[in-house]
């Protein structure tokens, strides 16, 4: 008989001996799957040699088609993903030493050195929690003659008795404790048993929001048991000396023990609920190492209308046009905008192709060529006409005005 399965015949005997099946299943569960997967004679070779294939013959197309180059800032990620990828999916002593170690041995060891205590933090919060539920049976002993004279009075009356109030108690405890603790554990384990494939879907850009996803779980997983063991540690505190009264009373549980009992129990269970939103939001805003930043480029290209990104020039609000206005290129409005600001036009000519690429003007009103004329000349800026016979006035009528002047002085 393997020790799992004699770990498994003792998980009835209290939580620590359950906590300890399931952390040997779930080893065992988790080393088979590895095997299965991606090991020497797994069916899921082939596909491995497959997608590795397809990962370096897109990137011999995308040095074809001239969207990458063999330099040392594209060759350097490309080769840590193939390098990473091929360690953890094909070798288990990695696999272990790394993701398995960080997900299971470092919350364990992180809550035994907040607590100090000597061993599995994990392990010796469970065998509190025995202690406690043993307690709480035996104050339930006690109150064994209580709960039978308390039956004559009827099923309604015995609702309300307190050795009822004390094991509904006892029960939100337990759910909030133990429960907690084994749905992270099972759940880590399945995790860790998938890991293999999120692994080799890391390669694509396609696929690496799935890996991202996976790595959000594991550490969700992972840390609920460190939180759960330290606000526990917390709950177990406070209910000492409640129990110790339920103990010390000879004629049966006490009401106000009773009460105390189902108040802190209830008040760990939404504890409990408020440590894994938080648990959950912390690891929502992980990053997980640039794997979930792959829609910047597009992010770029999300600017608001009449702005050019990497140039520098703010082009002005397009306006409806009018019966009278022009339309004017967008190659003619750039050039105002240069002259109206010196100080981009150096800038300007070097991204003058991005800034093309990125924005696009289809027409200007005749707002944007007056623009354009008062930036050109400043001695007509102050000219208030901007009528249609300011425009089309002859060359004769100026030096006939500029000749007056002169007679004038």
């Amino acid at each position: 008989m393997s020790e799992c399965a004699r770990l498994v015949e003792l998980a009835s005997a209290g939580v620590s001996p359950a906590l300890r099946a399931v952390d040997c299943v779930a080893g065992e569960m988790t080393v088979d799957a590895f095997n299965r997967l991606f090991g020497a004679e797994s069916a899921m070779a082939p596909v491995l040699t497959i997608l590795l294939t397809l990962y370096i013959a897109f990137f011999a197309i995308s040095l074809l088609t001239g969207r990458s180059s063999l330099g040392i800032s594209a060759l350097t990620p490309r080769m840590l993903t193939l390098g990473l990828v091929l360690t953890f999916a094909t070798s288990w002593a990695a696999y272990q030493g790394v993701v398995w170690n960080l997900t299971v041995g470092a919350p364990d060891w992180i809550g035994s050195l907040l607590t100090g205590s000597d061993g599995s933090a994990t392990q010796i919060f469970a065998d509190r929690i025995d202690i406690v539920f043993a307690a709480i049976g035996e104050a339930a002993q006690n109150a064994g003659g209580q709960v039978q004279g308390s039956a004559a009075g009827g099923a309604a009356a015995s609702m309300f008795q307190p050795a009822d109030v004390m094991w509904l108690g006892a029960m939100l405890l337990l759910l909030g404790t133990v429960g907690i603790l084994l749905t992270a554990r099972i759940a880590l384990a399945v995790l860790l048993a998938l890991g293999p494939i999120f692994v080799v879907l890391a390669l694509f850009k396609g696929t690496r929001g799935l890996t991202a996803g996976w790595l959000r779980g594991l550490a969700l997983t992972g840390l609920t048991p460190l939180f759960v063991v330290l606000a526990g540690g917390i709950t177990l505190e406070l209910l000492v000396p409640v129990i110790a009264g339920m103990n010390q009373s000879f004629d049966g549980v006490s009401a106000r023990a009773a009460m105390a009992l189902f108040l802190i129990a209830a008040v760990h269970v939404a504890l409990m609920a408020m440590v894994l939103k938080v648990a959950a939001t912390m690891v929502g805003g992980w990053q997980v190492f640039g794997l979930a930043g792959e829609n910047d480029d597009r992010a770029l290209n999300d600017t608001p209308q009449g702005t050019a990104n990497g140039a520098g020039l703010t082009y002005p609000p397009m306006q409806p046009a009018s019966s009278s206005g022009s339309r004017v290129p967008a190659a003619a409005q750039f050039g105002a905008d240069g002259a109206a600001h010196p100080g981009a036009g150096g800038h300007a000519g070097g991204n003058s192709s991005t800034a093309e690429r990125r924005t696009v003007i289809t027409q200007i009103s005749g707002a944007a060529e007056a623009f354009s004329a008062r930036s050109n000349n400043p001695a007509r800026s102050n000219n208030r006409a901007h009528g249609i016979g300011s425009r089309f006035r002859s060359a004769s009528n100026d030096a006939g005005r500029a000749s007056a002047r002169e007679m004038m002085k």
